[in-house]
């Protein structure tokens, strides 16, 4: 049986992280959400899901993650999550330059499925792992700056600039929101607007539901 709880947020978004299998994408959103990390390699069957509250200028942003699986036999199940996201966080492994060479196919994948507005992060993780980095800093920018992407080295474990991925990337989203880049009553923006909202995260692509009839489903 599922609890409902109440979750009080401005903007719900919803994020997904993609990227070769092994490059440590389950390790940042535990990082994230639970501050904690696994020595213990993992491969993530499907989809795994956290969320976290933000608050930005007095605002509330609640963003969903969805942490999808990086091989290719559940790639087809993957692909269903990066409909309606409104920021895609590409990840790759900074001792493996083959993770990073793939970075592009997965990008390609992932704009398919998503608006054009989605906001994409380049993420380098890793970083603790000096003595075998294949990857250097300046190619990781050249390459996100040459497909307007923000761009992070981090560490899930050491916790390094974790964060600061997603509180950067909210800001920017907020500015966008600002400005108008978003269309708030399109199902693809990846963005819901909302208060007093009734939590309920189910196995499917249900996600945080409204306790109202529950009409508009973009980050579902």
């Amino acid at each position: 049986r599922f609890k409902k709880m109440s979750i009080n947020f401005n903007y719900l978004l919803k994020y997904v992280i993609i990227g070769d299998s092994g490059v440590g994408k389950s390790n940042i959103l535990l990082r994230y959400i639970y501050n904690s990390f696994s020595e213990e390699f993992k491969t993530t069957v499907g989809v795994e899901f956290g969320a976290k509250n933000i608050e930005i200028n007095k605002m509330i942003y609640r963003i969903q993650i969805w942490d999808t699986a990086g091989q290719e036999n559940f790639r087809s199940i993957a692909r269903a999550y990066y409909k309606n996201s409104v920021c895609a966080c590409v990840v790759y492994d900074i001792s493996s330059h083959t993770s990073f060479e793939d970075i592009q196919v997965w990008i390609d994948d992932c704009t398919k499925q998503t608006a054009k507005s989605v906001l994409l992060l380049l993420v380098g993780n890793k970083s603790d792992l000096t003595d075998r980095r294949e990857v250097s800093y300046e190619e990781g920018k050249a390459f996100a700056k040459s497909h307007n992407m923000l761009f992070f080295e981090a560490s899930a474990k050491t916790g390094e600039n974790i964060n600061e991925i997603f509180e950067k990337s909210v800001k920017q989203i907020a500015k966008n929101i600002e400005n108008n880049v978003y269309d708030l009553e399109s199902d693809s923006c990846g963005i819901r607007v909302g208060l007093n909202r009734d939590t309920i995260v189910l196995g499917d692509n249900s996600t945080e539901n409204s306790s109202e009839d529950n009409k508009k489903k973009c980050c579902t």
